[in-house]
């Protein structure tokens, strides 16, 4: 007889594989193929072209279109120079709380998706049941448009889409869209005492980071829509997370690089976005080659994740609020893989355990409260989807 896990039980092998975005998540992908196939389910796998890493998916149920489908993330952040006070990859429990990297962000989530697919494959359900485990979000999300897109000749269509990021089981139904480069900038060296000969690399990127921060006070001040509103901030925001450059204090720097980051309201068009920043850089570029013409600013896509817009009678989120009876109106800053999901055409919402304030952090945990929260929700799933 195949062996079958708890929620709490799954989650903590899971957790004891270290998959950070960085390394390979196949021997995490390997053991799920290898349980759901214990319970006689076919996962089927999509490789990273290039990279020792791969997606899953799995279908329950009647061979038919309209599943519920289960999204989450294998991948988790770094615990470099974070100050553990367990191994973060052994769930630990202590004071009403599970601790681990993933307990929150997302294996928590993982492991009760994976309890439903096994649980509704054993007792038998009208309506289908999808999982779709993803490689590399917490990069930006790079994974989840190959995943969907390898999903859909394989699998009947699912029409409901269930991403479990943390949201202390509320619905979710908007969150902003995202953006990111890295800019380098190619100054031209001179000793500093000769500096209007030169071009400074750090000089010229603080014009571009002095743009940054005069577009977020901009921002705030203008009066939010009504959509807007819904958002903490209440506005589209710009980041330099981090900055490096320069060769001495006594030489104009010849190289500069930075990140920057943009979290746009889903009412705004991230395309806007970013041409108002190419724009601005290329300003500043033109000024740059006008004293040294070699100089120049390379830009290098990061990420791109679309927002999240709420839908009018949307199926997915009517589906979560019939289970969870929440009618309150939900959004969030951070982005997800439920953007990708609803430009190809699902109807998204996010809606899992834990809270993201612990996402990324050391010692990060999910309350045992919310854990359990979110089991008895896949156990009022898989009992809707009995009925059909």
């Amino acid at each position: 007889m195949p062996e079958h896990l708890t929620p709490f039980e799954l989650m903590q092998k899971l957790i004891s594989f270290p998959t950070i975005s960085r390394d390979s998540n196949l021997p995490l992908i390997d053991w799920v193929e290898e349980y759901l196939a214990s319970h006689g389910i076919e996962a089927h796998r999509f490789p990273h072209p290039d990279e020792p890493k791969a997606a899953l998916f799995a279908h329950v149920g009647p061979w038919e279109e309209g599943a519920v489908i289960l999204s989450g993330h294998t991948d988790v952040v770094p615990v470099d120079g974070q100050a553990w006070d367990s191994d973060p990859f052994e769930v630990v429990e202590k004071d009403g709380k599970y601790f681990g990297r993933g307990t929150c962000d997302m294996k928590g989530f993982d492991a009760m998706a994976i309890w439903a697919l096994v649980e509704a494959h054993r007792l038998g359900v009208k309506r289908p049941l999808q999982i779709a485990l993803s490689y590399d979000e917490e990069v930006g999300c790079i994974g989840a448009t190959p995943l969907i897109e390898a999903m859909q000749p394989v699998l009947p269509r699912g029409n409901a889409v269930i991403v479990g990021e943390p949201s202390m089981m509320q619905a979710v139904t908007g969150h902003k869209g995202g953006q990111g480069f890295t800019v380098h900038v190619k100054g031209f060296e001179v000793h500093s005492s000769l500096l209007p000969y030169g071009v400074s690399a750090i000089m010229e990127a603080a014009r571009i980071i002095d743009w940054v921060n005069d577009t977020n006070t901009a921002n705030q001040d203008a009066p939010p829509t009504d959509q807007a509103a819904m958002f903490h901030p209440p506005f589209t925001t710009l980041h330099v997370g981090n900055i490096k450059g320069g060769t001495a204090r006594n030489i104009t720097a010849k190289d500069c690089w930075f990140d920057i980051e943009m979290r746009v309201l889903p009412s705004e068009d991230k395309a806007v976005w970013k041409q108002h920043f190419i724009d601005h850089v290329r300003k500043v570029e033109a000024a740059m080659q006008a004293k040294q013409p070699e100089t120049e600013i390379v830009l290098e896509p990061l990420f791109d994740v679309p927002g999240l817009r709420p839908e009018e009678n949307g199926l997915a989120e009517e589906f979560v609020r019939s289970i969870t009876g929440d009618n309150a109106t939900h959004v969030v800053s951070y982005g997800t893989e439920a953007g990708h999901f609803q430009n190809a055409g699902y109807s998204s919402v996010i809606c899992g355990p834990g809270d993201i304030a612990q996402a990324h952090q050391p010692n990060e945990f999910i309350t045992i409260e919310q854990f359990n929260a979110g089991h008895d929700f896949m156990k009022r799933l898989v009992a809707r989807l009995q009925e059909g």
